[in-house]
């Protein structure tokens, strides 16, 4: 088989495909990956051939002259997201023609396949593979974003809608009118949905890393939507820090160890998060209080680390998260996942990107506290990992949603639909019947 892989350049995005290309490799597939010039040493040294985009950084990009809301959140998206859109459509097409790929897989936010999706061209067969929680319009008619959790009655229903009218106003409509106007300078026409939803309406298969446990119920779902389990992103290759013996020692002495991390995207001032959790937990003789910077340097931490805590750059979290009884994250959604496929609780505290969506999933699914700010005081942190150490139905549900992800094997999954649909062949385009998907 022939893939293409086609990642948005983010960490937390290109990581997982990178994943998936090294798996085809493995099993004597061509796989080529489609990203920003950034990345490329990433790609190559997974063992895989690199083609890039140009993308002019706007996808770490952040709006720094509008305060937090709607209006900034909107344009960081357009532009870190949809902006891209037009010249990875272009790259897509010349690398269709010369590479003549059986498959693409992309990545959710990685636009550049939308102008395919929408055109009439004959194309390959598109799997999407979503980095984040499932974006569907919610059946309740809460509005995407703002992390509100199932309603419990119609007067909740009712006040979502309100909710969501304003959002439709300031976020969701201007969105899709954006979106809109670069497909018709594209010549194409509209997103038939929302832009979120039509991301996982629009592609032959859309596989979501996680187990239904872990997500809302939107009744019946679009036909090509999978749920595949974990994901688990490949390991760097790395020594294990020189404090690791200590950590074992911990474990077998039943020492509760707590990890703290802001991800590696939202991990700008780790005064909101990191900073007040080994505040919090410093007088804890009885934990090992364990923190990873997320690949910035360790010395970004600003006061002295308490003698309970070690800290390090990066940590394996393949290997580290068995050994681990609570999780503090902001909810960076493949770190939540890992977590949740190891059976370890959660504290969560964020509300940019993804993130109160993520956490707000948290909350819902009884497998952690979810604190609902993006800078928690040190108290309301200290007292939330207690309530989590304490209370033995976090475990529980964490070890069950745990036992959910077991049984399911998301790289066989995933190349199960790339088999699949590479022996269909080539797409007609939007005006075609629907390829056949298999369960």
């Amino acid at each position: 088989m022939k893939i293409l892989i086609a990642a948005s350049p983010l960490t937390g995005h290109v990581n997982p495909l990178l994943a998936v290309g090294r798996a085809a490799a493995a099993r004597g597939d061509t796989v080529l990956v489609l990203t920003d010039p950034a990345f490329r040493p990433k790609v190559e040294a997974a063992g895989l051939r690199f083609t890039g985009y140009p993308d002019n950084d706007s996808a770490t990009f952040r709006e720094t002259d509008l305060p937090a809301g709607p209006e900034r959140y909107r344009r960081e998206f357009e532009r870190r997201f949809i902006d891209p859109m037009p010249v990875q459509a272009e790259t897509l097409r010349r690398l269709i023609a010369e590479e003549a790929p059986d498959v693409i897989v992309a990545g959710s936010m990685f636009l550049g396949v939308l102008p395919l999706l929408l055109d009439t061209a004959p194309r390959p067969p598109i799997v999407t593979v979503n980095v984040s929680f499932l974006f569907l319009d919610r059946p309740d008619h809460a509005p995407v974003g703002l992390g509100l959790p199932p309603a419990r009655d119609q007067a909740d229903q009712v006040r979502y809608a309100a909710l969501k009218a304003g959002m439709d106003a300031a976020f969701v409509n201007p969105v899709r009118a954006y979106t809109d106007a670069q497909l018709a300078r594209l010549g194409l026409p509209p997103i038939p949905a929302s832009l979120t939803h039509s991301i996982v309406l629009l592609p032959d298969l859309f596989l979501q890393p996680t187990v239904p446990g872990f997500e809302y119920d939107y009744g019946t779902l679009p036909p090509g939507v999978r749920f595949i389990g974990l994901l688990q992103p490949p390991t760097p290759p790395a020594p294990l820090p020189d404090w690791w013996p200590e950590l074992e020692r911990a474990n077998a002495a039943g020492k509760p160890v707590v990890l703290v991390t802001q991800g590696t995207l939202a991990n700008a001032d780790f005064g909101e998060l990191v900073e007040p959790t080994l505040a919090a937990l410093a007088h804890r003789d009885d934990l090992l209080v364990l923190a990873t910077t997320g690949g910035r340097p360790v010395d970004a931490l600003h006061g002295p680390i308490p003698a309970n805590t070690r800290v390090s750059c990066f940590l394996p979290f393949r290997e580290l998260l068995p050994r681990v009884n609570v999780l503090v994250t902001n909810g960076g959604y493949g770190s939540v996942s890992q977590a949740l496929s190891a059976g370890v609780p959660i504290v969560s505290a964020g509300l940019t990107e993804d993130k109160a969506e993520v956490n707000a999933r948290i909350g819902w699914s009884g497998v952690g506290v979810n604190l609902g700010t993006n800078a928690p005081t040190p108290e309301a942190v200290g007292e939330a990992v207690s309530r989590v150490l304490d209370d033995p139905g976090f475990r529980q549900r964490a070890g069950d949603i745990g036992a959910a992800f077991a049984a399911r094997d998301a790289m066989a999954a995933i190349l199960m639909a790339v088999d699949d649909l590479g022996r269909s062949g080539v797409v007609a385009g939007r005006d075609a019947a629907p390829i056949a998907r298999s369960a």
